[in-house]
């Protein structure tokens, strides 16, 4: 009889096979989501001209995609390769890290409740720099027109937001044809109907 090659491994080593599978599943998406070369085709699609519109003093958005995707993807292959070798050192390596990654987010929900008026404040300069900007850029109108038709609303504060825009703002000098006028994503169906169609 041949001797087993392989060292039994120790009842508090040992990985249940139902286990590594689950954890394998489901950390496949997230490794296969955040791959850095899907983040680049995204930096060259929506978000290319993200920095456009933000104030972030030469910070361009995309680089956070960018590094969060790279984390992610690290993280992913480390829950994936572990579970699958039963590797040790990386699902504490992952644990450890989804660890800080849940503190990070807790803390960054507790500032926002603390700063729930400084953030409301920078939401609508977000929006109102981005009305202003609507017929500039394809991708920022197609944005813009979804959040108002998924959230029903017209603008930060109202449809006089959109008196910001050179289109729709209703001064004497405007010629638009658009003058005075919304985008066609602020205007809800009546709630009668909307009522009747569900």
């Amino acid at each position: 009889m041949q001797a087993n090659a392989w060292p039994a491994p120790s009842e508090s080593a040992e990985i249940d096979i139902c286990s590594r599978s689950k954890i394998t599943h489901d950390l496949q998406p997230f490794a296969l989501c955040s791959d850095p070369s899907h983040t680049l085709f995204l930096s060259q699609g929506v978000l290319s001209n993200i920095s456009s519109i933000t104030d972030l003093g030469g910070f361009d958005p995309v680089w956070l995609f960018l590094v969060v995707g790279g984390v992610m993807f690290i993280l992913g292959f480390a829950g994936c390769i572990g579970a699958l070798r039963e590797n040790t050192f990386l699902l504490k390596f992952f644990s450890v890290f989804l660890g800080i990654i849940f503190f990070l987010e807790l803390t960054a929900g507790v500032l926002a409740f603390v700063f729930k008026d400084w953030i409301k404040d920078q939401l609508y300069f977000f929006i109102n720099n981005n009305i202003r900007a609507y017929r500039d850029d394809i991708d920022l109108q197609n944005l813009i027109d979804f959040t108002q038709e998924y959230w029903q609303c017209c603008g930060a504060f109202g449809a006089d937001d959109w008196n910001l825009n050179i289109y729709f703002n209703c001064t004497d000098s405007n010629a638009s044809r658009e003058r005075c006028g919304v985008p066609f994503s602020c205007c809800t169906k009546d709630p009668a109907v909307r009522a009747t169609a569900h």
